[in-house]
């Protein structure tokens, strides 16, 4: 069966699933936590992705990772993280938003494969360098989205106290999510984990490009965003353990380290194969 007759299935389950949630959670029903046939239809669309995504990256003779693919990854790793997570934190609320991009971008590798890699691309180093930086970016997406949601619920409290009562189509979401307080605490722990998996990128990328280029890292919008990413993060656990930061300050932190990040890759590869028409660099 062609891969795009198969993308397309995954996108469809994904956006079925995402209707279901939002059906169920944020168009004014009662709330209710998540079903096991529920967990069971998620996977069954998570493991489809997989499969595809090991057929196009690992068992094709010619390896391709562009900006399609990159998005693809990062949202099969967030979706599959997000559902371990949702074992422990009632966080069903999340479920159609992160289930909806996993939709839209299930089938970017079908409709922008990717400029052909050189061989040193083939190599375990890379790989390893590829599967650990789209962990990385898959945790901070789901930090970012924990971010934004952050923000809707303490607007949400924010304009609770000032009117005495809470109303509108945000109750629903909201009314299945754990205090601010454990939101805030699992964002800190997935943006540290998350930390980890891009310093272990930074690192590998260096083996990579030694072993490739004989230079430890080459000067390109890639490096200088990725490293500056990791400034940000880097800066952001060190205030939230020396200073104490929480609340805007350290939300804003965490969504302005996810949009340099994902320049540092996807806007790139976006730029070189789509405007410029060139292969990777």
């Amino acid at each position: 069966m062609d891969a795009i007759v198969l993308y397309v299935a995954v996108a469809a389950a994904y956006a079925l699933l995402a209707f279901h949630f939002w059906r169920t959670r944020w168009s004014g029903a009662k709330p209710a936590a998540i079903a096991p046939w529920e967990r069971a239809a998620i996977l069954a669309p998570l493991a489809l992705h997989a499969w595809l995504l090991y057929e196009g990256l690992f068992a094709a003779s010619e390896f391709r990772f562009g900006f399609g693919y990159a998005l693809s990854c990062m949202l099969w790793l967030a979706a599959l993280i997000y559902w371990v997570e949702s074992l422990f934190y009632p966080l069903e609320g999340m479920q159609p938003l992160v289930l909806g991009l996993a939709a839209a971008c299930a089938p970017l590798p079908a409709l922008f494969p990717g400029m052909p890699s050189p061989p040193y691309a083939q190599s375990f180093q890379f790989r390893i360098h590829t599967v650990i930086a789209m962990a990385a970016y898959s945790l901070f997406t789901i930090a970012a989205l924990h971010a934004m949601l952050m923000t809707l619920v303490e607007r949400r409290l924010h304009h609770a106290k000032l009117s005495g009562h809470v109303s509108g189509p945000l109750a629903g979401p909201l009314a299945v999510l754990p205090p601010l307080l454990t939101l805030e605490s699992l964002l800190f722990r997935i943006i540290a984990l998350g930390f980890v998996l891009l310093t272990l990128t930074l690192a590998t990328g260096i083996i990579s490009s030694e072993t490739a280029f004989g230079r430890a890292m080459p000067f390109s919008h890639k490096t200088v965003f990725a490293i500056l990413s990791w400034i940000i993060f880097g800066a952001l656990l060190a205030g939230r353990r020396l200073r104490g930061w929480r609340g805007r300050t350290a939300l804003r932190w965490t969504l302005a380290g996810f949009v340099v990040l994902l320049l540092a890759y996807v806007g790139t590869h976006f730029v070189l194969e789509v405007i410029l028409r060139r292969g990777q660099v």
